[in-house]
């Protein structure tokens, strides 16, 4: 029962940075509720995902895929462009921390000089930090490489 309240927290906290980025990048009314429902989708996948040990690179590649099939469906369903109902969804899994902590790794090494444990700190944030990215990225894509080739994979 508390996974569930937990799952369930992390879907409601992701909705609103979700809807919030939608109403910035100026998404039809009408869609507004499915961005925040996808964002609510992919973050509380990579919940499920990280809760049993997948990493947090892995599940949110994964979250991202999940994001970009519902918002494919959903633009075949209401005829946009997917990206109306994905990229707002995926806001919510931007690696804004790992970005923050290697940013402030920099900054101390810049401060009190060089040190194998700063360093090695910012270097590890720095990378996830990527691979996060990375990860949204290429799950972004990952319907339109599946479904929208002209030509055979192999």
């Amino acid at each position: 029962m508390t996974l569930m309240l937990a799952l369930l927290n992390d879907m409601l906290l992701a909705m609103i940075p979700a809807l919030g980025f939608a109403l910035v990048f100026n998404v039809p009314q009408k869609a507004l509720k499915y961005c925040a429902i996808g964002g609510a989708i992919g973050h509380g996948t990579r919940f499920l995902l990280m809760h049993w040990g997948l990493s947090i690179e892995w599940s949110t590649f994964v979250a991202a895929t999940v994001v970009g099939m519902i918002g494919v469906h959903w633009s075949h369903r209401f005829l946009a462009h997917p990206k109306v109902f994905t990229v707002a969804a995926l806001i919510p899994m931007v690696p804004g921390v790992f970005a923050f902590k290697a940013m402030i790794a920099i900054v101390e090494i810049n401060h009190r000089g060089f040190s194998l444990a700063l360093w090695g700190l910012m270097i590890d944030n720095v990378l996830k930090a990527i691979f996060i990215v990375a990860a949204l990225a290429i799950g972004l894509a990952m319907p339109g490489l599946l479904f929208y080739r002209h030509r055979p994979v192999v």
